[in-house]
């Protein structure tokens, strides 16, 4: 079975989380049956390895982890591999896919582009 995790980066702001759950909603309305969670590096709760091990839980053998930031940086490129790792070694039974940072996908930057010049 498959499964999603929303990855942020974190923050003070509980706030923070909002948006993240209204991009959980949406994928799990447009996927229905597939279990999604929101996971973050620090500050914000749940941690990716909690998410990661709700899933495993509801028998998910196959995660993918879409970065919700908006370019590939040290939390993408260096903590985020090293969180997949010590994953997999806990889990050696599931596979892990990690999609492009939202930011680096066309429709999102259009969208962005849209809203930046919208009412200008």
């Amino acid at each position: 079975m498959k499964g999603i995790i929303l990855f942020g980066h974190g923050a003070r702001n509980p706030e923070y989380i909002e948006p993240f759950k209204r991009i959980r909603a949406v994928v799990m309305g447009q996927k229905p049956g597939v279990p999604v969670e929101v996971g973050f590096l620090e500050l914000t709760q749940p941690p990716l390895e909690a998410s990661i091990e709700c899933l495993v839980s509801l028998g998910v053998n196959e995660i993918k982890v879409v970065p919700i930031f908006f370019a590939p940086g040290r939390h993408v490129l260096k903590d985020l591999p090293q969180l997949i790792g010590h994953a997999m070694e806990r889990f050696p039974g599931v596979e892990f896919e990690v999609a492009a940072c939202v930011g680096e996908v066309d429709n999102v930057i259009a969208a962005m582009a849209a809203h930046a010049v919208a009412g200008a």
